[in-house]
């Protein structure tokens, strides 16, 4: 198959396949709340920062126009599996299923819930990262990934943590309580953010590997093209 030898082709493919596989888990696993260092969170923090990694990779080397196609894949992947979801709790369960109707759809009608809420504070939360990111970018001339990485994530990840928590979770509970789970959720996805930053410059360090010198500098040189600027990215 002569498109597996394309490196970008097979980059891009398993940066989306990741990507989905990320946000779908976040959003399926969304409505369960656990407590850590007495904290209440919801069980999609733990997956759902990866997703904006991914999309600072992507921006990094595929540039703006193609993750706001990734994001808009993702959502259309992430509506699908809510019109499945609803298909299947219209299906009644045999007698002697293992999974009742009535816990199938507790699970996964509070998982419908999460997804509306994410299919929304998602797109307005990642729109946001994909600006927030180039601006940074275009401000460094390509330089201090972090910075851009981090800068793009705090507000993106501020306004996706209270949409989705209040829509997802209103008709549960008092406004106060929704308030500290979306301040909770912020914080921590902030701090992964921080802590992951390292594996971002490791995981950039590697796709500059497989590219090739030559390849890395004409991806890069067109997705820097997109906030007009001609630099390569340089890694501080």
């Amino acid at each position: 198959m002569p498109y597996l030898s394309n490196k970008p082709v097979v980059l891009y493919v398993l940066l989306l396949s990741l990507f989905l596989t990320f946000l779908l888990m976040a959003e399926l696993t969304g409505s369960k709340l656990f407590t850590a260092f007495g904290f209440t969170m919801t069980m999609g923090v733990i997956p759902f920062p990866v997703t904006f990694i991914i999309t600072d990779l992507l921006n990094e080397y595929f540039g703006r126009k193609v993750v706001r196609t990734t994001t808009i894949i993702g959502m259309v992947m992430i509506s699908l599996a809510y019109v499945l979801i609803v298909v299947d709790m219209q299906i009644p369960a045999n007698p002697d299923s293992p999974i009742s109707d009535s816990a199938f759809n507790t699970v996964f009608a509070n998982s419908g819930l999460v997804i509306i809420g994410s299919v929304v504070a998602y797109l307005i939360g990642q729109f946001i990262d994909i600006q927030v990111f180039h601006f940074l970018r275009k401000k460094t001339k390509g330089k201090h990934i972090w910075l851009r990485a981090t800068g793009s994530t705090i507000l993106s990840q501020l306004i996706d943590s209270y949409v989705v928590i209040f829509i997802a979770l209103g008709k549960y509970h008092a406004v106060s309580k929704l308030v500290s789970i979306s301040n909770t959720n912020f914080l921590y996805k902030l701090g992964v953010a921080i802590l992951i930053t390292p594996l971002l410059y490791l995981v950039h360090m590697y796709i500059d590997r497989y590219l090739g010198e030559n390849l890395k500098k004409e991806l890069t040189s067109a997705a820097m093209e997109e906030t007009g600027k001609e630099n390569t990215i340089q890694p501080a």
